[in-house]
């Protein structure tokens, strides 16, 4: 668990700092991979599954999360 604990800070700090420069769909993708990573790795170590598996889906899922979000957002103000 405090593997767990270290990979997630290290990640997060990461995480946010890279957004500096970036436009606001490569923000949102690159938060919602950091949330999603975080998020499934929390779930797999609850679940007692694969910590690495949970990161790589949740994080693929989180990029997936904040593209169509930031797209719904560009469509609302057209």
């Amino acid at each position: 668990m405090r593997q767990v604990a270290m990979v997630i800070a290290i990640a997060s700090t990461l995480g946010l700092s890279a957004c500096s420069g970036l436009n606001d769909r490569n923000q949102r993708m690159l938060s919602g991979a950091a949330i999603g990573a975080g998020a499934g790795v929390v779930g797999t170590v609850i679940t007692g599954g694969c910590v690495t598996c949970g990161a790589v889906i949740g994080g693929a899922i989180g990029t997936g999360a904040g593209y169509i979000l930031h797209e719904n957002e560009q469509a609302r103000k057209e």
